[in-house]
């Protein structure tokens, strides 16, 4: 597969890009240049290689859910600077 500068013109159309005559030429043998580069990936020998979904074989390092209990309202309200039955109450902020 390769791109023509007539694909170049066409996409500079829709992404509503303008270049010169020397971009689309450049810009035609540089895509040109990176698929290429992608079509040698189809040499590679993949036989028996499983695919990936990551590099890494990290597993999740995160800790069991384990359910509790909550705090009480009375203890949270403990420290609270100014409150209202069992709410905090803080300032006013909308007019």
């Amino acid at each position: 597969m390769s791109v023509t500068t007539q694909d170049v013109a066409y996409i500079a159309e829709l992404a509503r890009l303008s270049f010169t005559e020397a971009e689309k030429e450049k810009m035609t043998s540089e895509l040109n240049a990176i698929l290429h580069y992608v079509e040698k990936l189809n040499e590679v020998d993949t036989e028996g290689i499983e695919p990936l979904s990551s590099i890494h074989d990290q597993v999740n390092v995160l800790r069991e859910d384990i359910r509790q209990d909550s705090i009480s309202n009375e203890v949270a309200l403990m420290n609270a600077p100014d409150k209202l039955d069992r709410f905090f109450k803080v300032p006013k902020v909308i007019g």
